[in-house]
């Protein structure tokens, strides 16, 4: 099931299983285990007839499935439970989960069911460990790809452990309560009535959240580890490929990341990546992350690094992570990345995620009828504005250049659209708020230096990416101006046995597919210098 990812049809009116998607479905439903009852409370909207419609056909494909109403029940409406018939084991969606959710729906009723979960042992373990109680509600939206791993994380965890309660609620269903509860950015996880955080987050990650002492035993068992032949700091191409390429050559390989897959994860579409037609990033880097456990690489997930130095006499690096952890290896790879580029003025980082966002495709729906921005003028953020026209009342892009540097085809589409407004060689110096969410937009006209205001509920910044490279500043390997870390033909840094790869070095072209060489070739030149440094003189 790690692999099932279903893009399913919306339909005005009715909800329709096809017959090839419910023969798959009736597929995965025989690995029912235990029985299970679909719960119903329901109102008398149209949307709580398609919610009662695609529950009765799931009904249907399995005998170990019962449906019911319960009209009474003091929750939100519409929505429905998936419980284990004779236990306290449960979820709720106050959401229809299609499109990117639908999987989380099949998982829900397959772990609720008795179906195995996919998470390691210690994962578990440590879930089933937690005292207390705890409720969780998860606001997403059905277009965000970020929101299925943290609905199914949560679900998973409830199953295991009884006393988390989890809600999965569709911010576009319930817009009053979004507005109530000032929710612009999904998924937003609540906590007991209040906000625990907000964006991609794994089981491991929340986790760390709600038991204060994982950090610290984790960083104990990672100092003991054994000195590496390679480690990769970095999980996302470049670090995958350079993993991969490293562990086939038959020699120590580890991989310590902030996040396995990095900035993929938040890629809504991939279609350039050769003999791949179509994906997205969140199957991507499972993908990734497959792969890379194929080959017995030893992965260390949620790890900051904080520092690396040399030490010439052993000939070893040494790699820091942030929870104290100390990391040795003969060699090691930086595929650390990028991340999206900040406007640096007054109010956006105050207003993060309460109107200034970086995802246009999560947390477009949550702007549903207002008036955003999208600041950048390349293809990013022309293909924001051209998505988000489709949803907003009116869209205005600000590019600080004299021109739009996107496609032109893309820029043809835009300026087709009626509620979109174009401002050129404009600078924006500010972002204003009222009653604690955007309001308005400053900017300059550089062709005259004069000030004017746009009024506004959001802001979606696409102005490019910036290397995760500050850890590195006092360490004496070279960066570049812009933080890029400066390598040779072959990888190399200044600092011996210190290779680097993808977006955090010079590499001229930011792609995926170019990661992904790039990280291959600096597993070869480790694995060549291995060699050459280990023969006898």
């Amino acid at each position: 099931m790690a692999g099932f990812f279903v893009h399913f049809p919306r339909h005005h009116g009715t909800i329709m299983l096809d017959a090839d998607l419910k023969n798959q479905l009736q597929t995965y439903l025989g690995h029912l285990k235990q029985p299970i009852e679909l719960v119903a409370t329901l109102d008398g909207s149209p949307k709580a007839k398609e919610m009662q419609e695609l529950l009765q056909e799931i009904a249907e494909l399995s005998d170990k499935i019962t449906l019911r109403e319960d009209p009474a029940a003091d929750v939100r409406k519409p929505s429905f439970a998936i419980n284990r018939i004779g236990t306290d084991i449960g979820v709720r969606f106050a959401a229809i989960p299609l499109g990117h959710e639908f999987t989380s729906l099949v998982l829900a009723l397959l772990h609720v069911g008795g179906h195995t979960i996919k998470l390691d042992a210690d994962t578990i373990e440590q879930t089933k460990a937690l005292s207390g109680d705890y409720d969780f509600e998860i606001y997403m939206s059905l277009s965000c790809q970020n929101c299925p791993d943290v609905v199914q994380a949560l679900n998973s965890m409830s199953v295991i452990n009884p006393r988390i309660r989890v809600q999965t609620i569709d911010g576009a269903l319930f817009q009053d309560e979004v507005e109530k509860r000032a929710i612009m950015a999904v998924p937003t996880v609540f906590l007991n009535g209040e906000v625990l955080f907000q964006g991609r987050s794994s089981a491991e990650e929340i986790l760390a959240r709600l038991d204060s002492g994982a950090h610290s035993r984790a960083a104990e068992k990672l100092s003991e580890k054994d000195p590496f032949d390679v480690l990769i700091v970095g999980g996302g191409p470049a670090g995958a490929a350079a993993a991969v390429y490293a562990a086939r050559k038959g020699i120590r390989t580890g991989v310590v990341a902030e996040r396995f897959g990095g900035q993929v994860l938040d890629t809504m579409s991939i279609e350039n990546y050769i003999s791949v037609l179509e994906t997205d990033g969140p199957k991507f880097a499972a993908a990734l992350e497959a792969h890379t456990r194929h080959y017995g690489v030893d992965i260390m997930n949620l790890q900051k690094v904080e520092s690396i130095s040399r030490d010439e006499a052993a000939g070893m690096v040494t790699v820091k992570t942030a929870s104290g952890a100390s990391l040795k290896s003969k060699t090691v790879i930086l595929a650390t990345g990028a991340r999206w580029r900040s406007m640096g003025v007054p109010g956006e980082q105050e207003y993060r995620n309460r109107g200034v966002t970086y995802c246009p495709h999560c947390d477009g729906p949550l702007f549903k009828g207002k008036r955003v921005a999208v600041i950048g003028g390349g293809n990013s953020g022309v293909e924001a504005a051209i998505d988000l026209a489709g949803v907003v009342d009116h869209v205005t892009l600000f590019e600080f250049m004299p021109e739009l540097r996107a496609d032109a085809v893309l820029q043809r589409k835009l300026e087709s659209l009626p509620n979109v407004k174009i401002l050129k060689n404009v600078q924006v110096t500010e972002v204003k708020a009222s009653n604690d969410k955007v309001s308005a937009i400053v900017y300059k006209d550089r062709t005259n230096d004069s000030i004017h205001e746009v009024a506004l509920e959001g802001v979606f910044v696409q102005i490019g990416l910036v290397p995760n490279t500050d850890f590195l500043k006092d360490s004496g390997i070279t960066l570049v101006r812009n933080g890029e870390i400066q390598v040779d033909v072959r990888g190399q840094t200044s600092m011996e046995g210190v290779f680097a790869a993808g977006d955090c070095t010079t590499s001229p072209y930011k792609q995926i597919i170019i990661a992904a060489g790039d990280g291959a070739k600096a597993a070869l030149a480790a694995f060549d210098h291995l060699i050459r440094t280990s023969a006898p003189k």
